[in-house]
């Protein structure tokens, strides 16, 4: 088996290599051939982790969150293996893996932190059991891959019974997530936001979960921060919103967005109230790790998100920021980020429909578009594969778009004509394709930094 795993691990990192050289993406055909050469890889190099694995779930926030715990542990030297890219199904975790262990098919880790797809969790359990488990929230997301939010549920509930001793970092906001973690048996870890912070925008959004997992009544809500997340309570059988064990407050959205948590100021940054939540249950499962609160603090001054989580880019004197929305709950949130910007803005929305986006982008009608007939909104411009249907949708809420079904063409008219702040909201297959247009870009002006080539 010794022999299988080097060859595995060796034939792993040629062709990442030979893909990223190609401008290809290469996480996820890396971690198939490895698999396939060594069926057993992933558990043996798991097993080599010498403190604790975490894995990182939830339908919005799961990149980000996994990024922010490795690299708080790495800020205490530690050694980390952590799937950077969100390539995270069996196959990009078995990459993970792979391509962090030595050429003699030996690993040197202190920490694993892994993002994991929900419903791929029953498929990577089986090779290694984790020590913790942070879950963001559970919102509708591509409802032809995942069905409802009750079959996510279900596959997590199951994941969690393989895992009996993991400890679960739960949003306790989220009334979903928390009844899953609370019923599963596992030790849990509570994080949220217990004061009101902000004004419902809209009335008509999209509310998951509104009735009570235990006994099926209706859930009083005390308020809403988005979506279904809230403070929230049950009045038949006292099923309620717990006292989180990490509690932000004073939260500030001006310049970056800050809170303070253990009596402890953090800032960072960059926009959009979801990422509260992310920096939060990064630091709840940091410091259930042993991270010391100024190490996180100082950890957060130099992390740069990438992989197309609020990332930036600077074309031809234009500021590009670019992000991931592929639901209605991300959607909203993104649109809320967007206008926080009070400054004048060009918009570009990328939808396509391929089979990791969904083919279902019914979707669309759910997200509150009527939301960006603001001043501050200069133009907006659809794009990708199903650029007509999203044409049709701002047409229904009045909104003038204009349609430039190429990506690439559309960002050089925005930059030729724009008002120099323009944000790109694109779905998952857009994510990469996208991103790569803007790194090449930037490159051709001699002033784009290095990125790491991403996959979804």
């Amino acid at each position: 088996m010794g022999i299988r795993r080097v060859l595995a691990v060796w034939t792993a990192k040629l062709i990442s290599t030979a893909c990223r050289l190609a401008g290809k993406q290469g996480v996820t055909l890396a971690g198939k051939i490895a698999l396939k050469i060594d069926p057993e890889i992933l558990r043996d190099l798991s097993s080599q982790v010498r403190e604790k694995i975490f894995v990182v779930c939830g339908t919005n926030g799961k990149t980000t969150t996994n990024n922010l715990l490795c690299a708080a542990i790495e800020a205490e030297g530690r050694k980390v293996v952590c799937n950077h890219t969100g390539s995270n199904m069996l196959p990009g975790v078995a990459a993970a893996f792979a391509l962090a262990a030595r050429w003699n098919g030996r690993l040197d880790a202190d920490y694993a932190c892994i993002e994991i797809d929900e419903a791929s969790t029953v498929r990577v359990f089986p090779h290694f059991k984790p020590d913790g488990m942070v879950l963001t929230n559970l919102f509708r997301d591509q409802l032809d891959r995942y069905g409802e939010i009750d079959i996510t549920m279900k596959l997590l509930d199951r994941a969690m019974k393989m895992a009996p001793d993991m400890k679960v970092v739960v949003n306790a906001d989220d009334a979903l997530s928390w009844y899953l973690a609370s019923e599963s048996g596992n030790p849990c870890i509570t994080y949220g936001i217990s004061e009101k912070t902000e004004d419902v925008q809209s009335m008509n959004e999209i509310r998951e979960g509104r009735f009570c997992k235990r006994c099926g009544e209706r859930l009083e809500y005390e308020f809403y921060h988005y979506s279904q997340i809230g403070k929230y309570r049950c009045p038949n059988c006292g099923f309620a919103r717990p006292e989180a064990d990490f509690d932000a407050s004073g939260i500030s959205l001006e310049n970056g967005i800050s809170f303070t948590v253990e009596g402890h100021r953090i800032h960072v940054g960059y926009r959009g109230f979801y990422n509260v939540y992310n920096v939060l249950a990064a630091y709840s499962a940091a410091r259930e790790a042993g991270v010391r609160p100024r190490n996180f603090d100082r950890m957060l001054t130099k992390f740069n998100p990438q992989n197309g989580r609020m990332e930036k880019f600077r074309i031809g004197g234009t500021e590009i920021v670019l992000n991931l929305a592929k639901n209605p709950a991300g959607f909203n949130q993104n649109i809320s980020a967007v206008l926080e910007d009070r400054r004048e803005k060009d918009i570009i929305i990328v939808i396509n429909d391929n089979a990791q986006d969904g083919l279902d982008i019914s979707w669309l009608w759910d997200v509150d578009f009527d939301r960006l007939c603001e001043e501050s909104v200069r133009s907006i411009t659809v794009s990708g594969i199903r650029c007509q249907d999203m044409r049709l949708r701002m047409k229904y809420v009045d909104i003038p778009s204009e349609l430039i079904p190429d990506v690439e063409t559309a960002v050089k008219a925005r930059v030729k004509d724009g008002c120099g702040n323009l944000y790109m909201l694109v779905n998952y297959t857009a994510l990469y394709s996208t991103r790569g247009i803007l790194a090449r870009m930037e490159k051709m002006e001699g002033r784009g930094p290095k990125r790491r080539l991403t996959e979804e």
